[in-house]
Parts: C-alpha cells; sequence; structure tokens
C-alpha cells in the first residue's frame, strides 16, 4: 500500500472539518489510488473516521446551542410546522435518515444537527454516524477508483469519476424533490427496491 501519511492527514482533517466538501476529495484520491494501482482501503477508513468526527460536532451544535434556539422558533407557526415535520421524520426513518442524509447534498450536515435537536442519545447516534460515514466514503472513493480503473489516466479518471458523481447527485435531488410532493412515493420508491 503507497499511501502516504501526508495523504491521510489531508483526508482526515477534510472530512473532520464540518461543511468543508470531502467528496472532491475522495474521488480524486480514488482515481489516483486505481492509476497507481493501490488498494484505497486506507483512503475510506480515515475518511470514515473524520466524517464520523464532523458528524459528531455538528450533533453537540444541533444538541445544545441550536437546542436553546429551536424552543423560540417552535413558538412561531411556521417554526412549529417545521418542528412537526423534525419530529415525523426522526420517528419514521430513525437512524436511516442520518445513513442515507450523507448521499444528498448538504445532507449530512442538516441529518447530524437534526439528531442533536431531536436528542438522539450517543448509543444511537454513533453507529448510525459510523454506517454512513463508512458507506459514503466508499461511494466517493471507489467511484474515483473505477473512473481511474476504466481511463487508467488520473486527469480522464478524474472527470469521468466526478461527471458520474454529479449524476447521481441530480438523481438524489430530483428524488427528494419528487418525495416532497408526493410523500408517499419515497415509500414506493423503496418498496419496490426491496
Amino acid at each position: 500500500m503507497d499511501v502516504t501519511v501526508a495523504t491521510l492527514i489531508s483526508v482526515f482533517t477534510v472530512a473532520a472539518i464540518p461543511l468543508v466538501p470531502t467528496e472532491p476529495l475522495l474521488v480524486g484520491l480514488g482515481v489516483l489510488a486505481a492509476t497507481r494501482d493501490n488498494l484505497p482501503v486506507a483512503i475510506i477508513a480515515v475518511a470514515t473516521i473524520g466524517c464520523s468526527i464532523s458528524d459528531h460536532l455538528l450533533y453537540v451544535v444541533g444538541r445544545y446551542p441550536a437546542a436553546r434556539g429551536i424552543g423560540w422558533l417552535v413558538r412561531r407557526p411556521s417554526g412549529a410546522a417545521v418542528d412537526n415535520l423534525r419530529n415525523r421524520a426522526v420517528t419514521r426513518w430513525g437512524a436511516a435518515i442520518l445513513v442515507a442524509g450523507r448521499f444528498i447534498p448538504g445532507g449530512g450536515t442538516a441529518s447530524a444537527v437534526l439528531a442533536g435537536v431531536s436528542r438522539w442519545r450517543l448509543r444511537r447516534f454513533t453507529p448510525a454516524s459510523l454506517a454512513g460515514s463508512a458507506l459514503w466514503a466508499g461511494y466517493a472513493t471507489l467511484l474515483g477508483f473505477f473512473g481511474g480503473a476504466v481511463t487508467k489516466q488520473p486527469a480522464e479518471g478524474l472527470l469521468l469519476s466526478l461527471g458520474m458523481a454529479m449524476a447521481v447527485a441530480g438523481i438524489t435531488s430530483i428524488l427528494v424533490r419528487r418525495s416532497r410532493r408526493d410523500p408517499n412515493e419515497l415509500d414506493r420508491l423503496t418498496m419496490t427496491a426491496k
């Protein structure tokens, strides 16, 4: 395995800082791993830990400072509607909302804060965070690895992989918008996937 310590430190730092986009870095490192005949396992492992730390920082933001602001917000009619939606989503989807949130642009951040505001216990939050972070880090890195393996050229592999990532993000956004218009659409989609 030819992954340098500096590369792993960079992955950890970018993944651990909330609000810094990690996906392009992971896709790019996946491409490099493929074009240099390396396995991306270390990159995925370090990114998983970093992303989970980021989730926990956002959880703390939602759990403490943001929770005080929620009380003020809920007293307003629009705030009460948002709080009701949050409660229904957490009750209906539970930990899956945190795992799936990682695959929606901005969803990882929102779902981690949501878990804090919803007062999830750490014993529930941490496994969901680790699972979502591992799946997402694996997806982004292996997407780059696939692009690099197909093209055998770093630049072309990066373009192919980022194009696929944008296509997946676009499809996900469309599905999320459709599910907002028809709340039962998401149920139909999950039932057909089973």
